[in-house]
This record gives C-alpha cells, structure tokens and sequence, in this order.
C-alpha cells in the first residue's frame, strides 16, 4: 500500500499526501528499519530537528499566588506568545487567535475568582476545525452571564461551552472556539 492510499484510507478521512506531515503518524522511537520489521510500512528516516517539533496542544500553570487580574495577564501573554506556533499553517489563525485570546482571559478570571485548588491549570487543544481551550478547577458551576458578564463574550465567541468534574472533584470550563 503506498503513503498516499494509506493517507486515504486512514479512519475513512479523506487527506491530502504531504509528506513532510507524515511524522504525526510515526513512532519516532524507531527507526524506519525498525517499523518496517514490525509490519508498518517502511518510512524515510526523520531528521532530527522533526522530532522534536510541537504538538496540537498547549498547558500553563498559575500558582496560588497569582491574583485573578494577574492570572488573566499571564496566561493571556503566554498564549499570545505560544499559539502562533500551534496554529502553523492554519487558515484564520490570526482571527482565531484574538478569539482564543479572550476566552482564556474570561474563563481564568473566572476560575481565578472561584479556586477550587491552589493551581490554576489551563489546557488549550487544535484539532484542526476547532480550539479548545479548558481551565480549571473552579469551586462552582458557571454562574448565569447576567453574574459573570465575561460570560456574554464567551458566548459568542464559542461553538460549545460546558464543564465537566476535575481530577481534584472541582469543575474544569471548557469552550470550543472555531477556526473560521
């Protein structure tokens, strides 16, 4: 089977063949030698500047220490500086950027405001039609927007918005944003 039947063939998603994008599906632990004796197709080897490159997701880590308008400020800065590279080659990423920007902003003054651990643990995910950006642990559901008028703003910017219990029995907000 050649690379580009594979691509093709792959979960019933129809792909385009690229293959400097191959390395999302190569176990880069072996080499191409390697993946050929254990029955996957044979790969040209990877430079290895390509082994290292980043994956679709971001993670920031706010302290106790951090007051909710800081926290907003420093994660806000941190994904300015670090979702260009996650958003390579994506169509609207400027756009989308400024969405993401602000739904992190909203959902960690939010959590900021209403800790239920000491850490503030954001996680921000492309899927390549959509970001989703997840912060936690808050103590409460979300509240109405009419209580938290960030909310509003959210709102508009989302596809989706919802929360789900944290690792600590806290909530953990997450909103999709679209990449338009």
């Amino acid at each position: 089977m050649s690379w580009e039947d594979l691509c093709k063939s792959r979960a019933g998603i129809e792909l385009a063949f690229d293959p400097a994008l191959v390395m999302g599906w190569t176990d880069v632990t072996l080499s191409s030698t390697e993946r050929g004796l254990h029955g996957g197709p044979k790969l040209p080897p990877l430079a290895p500047w390509r082994q290292l490159a980043m994956g679709r997701e971001i993670t920031f880590s706010l302290g106790p220490d951090a007051a909710p308008a800081e926290a907003m400020e420093r994660a806000a800065a941190f994904t300015r500086r670090t979702l260009p590279m996650l958003l390579k080659g994506a169509p609207a990423a400027q756009a989308a950027s400024e969405d993401v920007i602000s739904v992190v902003r909203e959902l960690v003054d939010i959590t900021a405001r209403d800790r239920h651990s000491t850490d503030i643990l954001g996680r921000i995910v492309y899927d390549g039609a959509h970001i989703t950006v997840s912060v936690g642990e808050k103590q409460g559901v979300l509240p109405h927007p009419d209580v938290e008028p960030g909310l509003y703003l959210v709102r508009r910017l989302v596809d989706d918005i919802g929360q789900h219990r944290g690792d600590e029995n806290g909530y953990v907000t997450w909103a999709s944003v679209p990449v338009r």
